[in-house]
């Protein structure tokens, strides 16, 4: 960094003394010039006023350079806007000499302002751009001198010119562009910074072979994500290293840089538009109000609370239990928002008096319950561990909500709680009955038989509701949708690490199949379902066709520059306990309702005796602290479409 900086200040000192050299030498020139090469022609009226002007010239034009920013440039990167300064300051200084000379003490030979003028010119551009080209040539010998990969560029336009201009200027890159493929046949035979323009997206393959491509950058940030996913296929036919420029906003941003492409993710190759929601609405209902997420700090939790604190709450409080990640989500927030007012606080949704405490000094105006257990194979071993987390944890919260008038109640639930086939899918189906509950509660003002649910020893600790029992009017809802791209403990990320240590990829099945969304899609799509709740309804989200792992398996081997089965292998290894072959979005007795959104729908609640299932939660809150094997067949009262024996 020192070093560069030194080199710099040196550059700046060399054209310095260039520019006051060649700026006087220039129309000294044109002088002699003017009178046939022979000094001794030159009157002395001419040669004097020359030489008194010559100090009062070269303090104008350093000066005029100086604002310029000319000493400021780095040269080697020289683009047309260092041309345009150095034309425009070159004429403001002629213009100067010619008013400035005649004016206080001669009227000089019409050829000497002209030649002089241009002289000037052609040697300070010529030596500024020859300087360019020079580290041009000498950058271009030492990549040659050392191993580089060859580029293939898909896109001519101006994101695939500045990527081609970058590899080809950087010394730090050691990589070649050799061809460029452009679906515009009016570009096919043409020439970018002399790279090739070989042909359209059927010329890939081919394009791979003959110019020996090692590397392949999709450089169209602005393509559909039909054509993307189209090219995209083609390319990892080529078994080459792949990466992708993120969006057309770093265009507008001027970040169109090498440093921004990144590996193609699988996301660009599912070939569907990013889902859209209405943001003013989520803006309306979220500004202004004290929101707490529960498990704030996990992949679903996290992202809520971004987008919440974008939408300018009066106050967000994290509820995590894992510090480390809540640590996290606290310094990326406070680093974005620093007027948020937010709170970030440990514990557990199990535990009701560390949430009775939050709630009756922060009255959350919104709940976002994420806070849940959702691996299903680590459920399955521990199943009184979801029902506690899961259910006691769910019902602990929203009796808080209630308890304390928050106006909604979000549940974070999941595709696993239709018909569910494990423990952490029948959990979260628990939890989805819970919000019914107390739906129902207060539409038919049962307060009185919520039950107690104390895990711990010793008196109960929650509070009866002492107020008029028309004033508790929480609407409670669930939000259920299916797996998402790149969350914690997603078959993505495995992949990935599976990728990086050689392989194999181990898939459970080669027919599974699930539904996929992004992060920030489900959020977005919780956050507006919300504005829908009107109590009792469980919002479920359209994600799609549904993708086959395997596919997704194979897909990102080939974009990792490798190919499936032969350089990484792929290994079935059997359905866990647990799992199905695939999910589903509604039960048989559930029906379908439209909202406002094409893609949020509302499931018809499962109609069930409310206080029986009352009875049997209490009931297995505690068995659930037994840690008894008794579990399995519990669940199986509350959830009747629970199914364990299909496995």
């Amino acid at each position: 960094m020192r070093n560069n900086f030194k080199k710099n200040k040196a550059e700046s000192a060399y054209f310095l003394l260039f520019d006051i050299i060649v700026a006087n030498l220039s129309y000294f020139l044109a002088l002699w010039l003017r009178f046939d090469l022979h000094f001794s022609n030159i009157p002395k009226m001419y040669l004097t006023s020359f030489l008194k002007f010559a100090p009062i010239y070269t303090v104008f034009l350093v000066c005029i350079f100086y604002v310029f920013k000319l000493y400021k440039s780095l040269w080697e990167y020289a683009s047309f806007d260092e041309l345009n300064r150095i034309l425009l300051s070159t004429l403001i200084t002629t213009i100067f000499h010619i008013v400035g000379i005649t004016v206080l003490f001669n009227r000089m030979p019409i050829s000497y302002y002209l030649i002089g003028a241009l002289l000037q010119a052609v040697a300070i551009i010529g030596m500024r751009y020859s300087y360019r080209f020079t580290s041009l040539i000498r950058n271009s010998r030492e990549k040659n001198s050392i191993s580089t990969s060859n580029v293939m560029i898909i896109g001519a336009g101006a994101a695939g010119q500045v990527v081609i201009r970058e590899l080809i200027s950087s010394d730090k890159l050691v990589a070649n562009p050799v061809c460029i493929i452009d679906d515009d046949p009016k570009k096919w035979g043409y020439f970018v910074s002399n790279i090739p323009i070989v042909g359209g997206r059927d010329s890939i393959l081919a394009a791979a072979k003959q110019y020996n491509v090692d590397r392949i950058m999709f450089a169209i940030p602005s393509a559909s994500p039909e054509d993307k996913r189209d090219i995209l296929n083609i390319c990892k036919e080529t078994k080459l290293e792949l990466k992708s420029l993120p969006g057309i906003y770093q265009l507008a941003n001027g970040e169109v840089l090498l440093s921004k492409m990144r590996d193609v993710d699988v996301e660009d190759l599912l070939g569907r538009k990013p889902i859209k929601v209405n943001m003013d609405e989520i803006f309306s209902y979220t500004e202004g109000k004290t929101i707490i997420v529960t498990g704030g700090g996990g992949s679903i939790g996290s992202e809520l609370s971004r987008q919440i604190a974008s939408h300018r709450p009066k106050r967000l409080i994290i509820f995590d239990i894992y510090e480390n990640n809540a640590y996290d989500i606290e310094q990326e927030l406070r680093r974005k928002y620093p007027n948020l007012d937010l709170i970030v606080l440990i514990g557990s949704v199990r535990d009701y008096r560390r949430l009775d405490m939050i709630f009756e000094k922060y009255r959350p105006d919104l709940v976002y319950h994420a806070a849940a257990h959702k691996h299903v194979p680590l459920m399955e071993n521990s199943p009184n561990e979801a029902i506690k987390n899961n259910v006691v944890g769910t019902y602990n919260t929203a009796f808080a909500a209630l308890k304390y008038h928050a106006k909604k109640f979000v549940l974070i639930s999941t595709d696993k709680a239709v018909n569910p086939t494990n423990v952490m899918g029948a959990s979260k189906r628990i939890c989805e009955m819970i919000i019914q509950s107390f739906d129902q509660v207060i539409k038919e003002n049962k307060f009185d038989i919520l039950p107690y649910l104390d895990l711990y020893k010793g008196p109960s600790y929650l509070k009866e509701l002492k107020d008029d029992k028309n004033s508790y009017n929480t609407q409670f809802v669930a939000v259920r949708f299916g797996n998402v791209l790149g969350s914690n403990g997603s078959v993505i990320p495995l992949f990935k690490k599976q990728i990086e240590d050689g392989g194999p990829v181990t898939v459970t099945h080669p027919d599974i199949v699930r539904y996929f969304m992004t992060i920030p899609e489900a959020v977005s799509l919780v956050l507006e379902a919300g504005t829908y709740a009107k109590g009792g309804e469980i919002f479920v989200l359209d994600m799609g066709e549904p993708v086959k792992i395997d596919t997704l398996a194979r897909n990102l081997i080939k974009l990792s520059g490798y190919e499936p089965d032969v350089d990484i292998k792929i290994e079935y290894t059997g359905l866990r306990p647990g799992e199905k072959m695939y999910e589903e979005k509604l039960m048989d007795e559930e029906g379908i309702k439209k909202t406002e959104n094409d893609l949020i729908h509302i499931g018809k609640p499962i109609k069930f005796d409310l206080e029986e299932f009352l009875i049997l939660l209490k009931e297995i809150s505690y068995l659930s602290k037994a840690n008894s094997d008794e579990i399995y067949d519990f669940v199986k009262k509350i959830v009747r479409t629970y199914n364990k024996e299909d496995l």
